[in-house]
């Protein structure tokens, strides 16, 4: 090979390496500046005079437990507190729930309805139980270690339906943080009449979704001697009581997959999940969730969890699609239904 050869090869790989380099370079300024101005983005949204972004940001962040480092990386307990109940006009303790009201028709047998919800910014799904005594709380049976599914906790008690419940402390067995497991309930979980979890003082108020033997579903802030006194055989806890006495509270949140539970005044039980974060459709807010709840005539009910961990089975298959990256996550309880 001539000289001239050789040093035309050696010119083009010389090009090559300074246009790689080039490219690497590029690609590197390309994701400092995308993470320089995420968190640049997020101080002005915690920090700036933008009040509006910030409540929606935190309602959105807060409303289930994998994003709540989002909110509290940037801001203290109370500020956090302080935002999510600046437009609350009616707060869970002002109102008596009232359960005279609630007259429950079917004690007998089980029917189970579904209704399927598409709108231009969610999809979401409903299943009404008329027998409400078949309305139980499930829990993993790996407590303490890891989560389970709620499709799992559902084939394991043999239920007909089922969605996924409270809160949990997203740890691992060995301490680590957000690693999804649901190992660790949040708050309260009573079930079959015995109290399986509680991390609440003596004589501390907690917000509770519960039923009584007769089928009563319990909203609202209460005590857990309260509950056993109500004769409360199942109960977990989240936030928010969203309808006492037919009242719909006002809440500033975002948008978000959501799960709900609600109760009729003939004591039929009303499930409902929304699913989002699928391109356009990125969930519903928690005002959209009442009033859905308020059109199917729910007068008492909860929010439960939500976000990547809403899921629904019914008829031995998950029928809303949870935006989990992986699908159906694992969770530390479920509202099942008996068939």
């Amino acid at each position: 090979m001539s000289k001239k050869r050789q040093k035309e090869i050696k010119r083009r790989k010389k090009r090559k390496k300074k246009k790689k380099s080039f490219i690497g370079r590029l690609f590197l300024f390309l994701v400092y500046e995308v993470i320089v101005g995420g968190i640049f983005s997020l101080l002005i949204a915690f920090y700036g005079p933008f009040d509006n972004v910030k409540s929606t940001l935190v309602g959105t962040a807060m409303a289930t437990y994998k994003h709540q480092y989002i909110a509290t990386t940037f801001l203290s307990k109370d500020e956090i507190n302080k935002i999510l109940n600046k437009d609350k006009g009616i707060s869970n303790s002002s109102l008596k729930e009232n359960y005279g009201d609630i007259k429950i028709r079917n004690k007998y047998g089980n029917s189970v309805e579904r209704y399927d919800i598409n709108t231009a910014k969610f999809d979401g799904y409903i299943l009404e139980i008329k027998n409400p005594q078949k309305v139980k709380i499930g829990y993993t049976k790996y407590m303490g270690k890891m989560g389970e599914r709620t499709s799992k906790m559902a084939e394991r008690h043999g239920a007909v339906a089922a969605v996924n419940g409270g809160g949990f402390r997203d740890v691992s067995s060995t301490g680590k943080l957000w690693t999804g497991t649901g190992a660790y309930p949040e708050g309260l979980v009573i079930s079959n009449g015995k109290v399986i979890y509680n991390d609440f003082k003596s004589g501390q108020k907690v917000n509770v979704t519960a039923f009584t033997k007769e089928g009563l579903l319990v909203v609202g802030d209460h005590t857990v001697d309260e509950l056993l006194k109500m004769g409360v055989v199942e109960a977990l806890s989240f936030r928010n009581t969203l309808i006492i006495n037919g009242k719909p509270i006002p809440y500033n949140e975002g948008i978000n997959p959501r799960t709900a539970i609600g109760q009729k005044q003939d004591g039929t039980i009303v499930l409902l999940v929304i699913d989002g974060r699928r391109g356009i459709k990125q969930g519903a807010t928690l005002e959209e969730v009442e009033n859905i709840l308020l059109q199917r005539g729910v007068v008492n009910a909860s929010n439960l969890d939500g976000g990547s961990s809403s899921t629904m089975y019914y008829k031995g298959k998950v029928i809303n699609r949870p935006c989990n990256w992986d699908g159906e996550r694992t969770v530390a309880t479920s509202i099942y239904v008996e068939p």
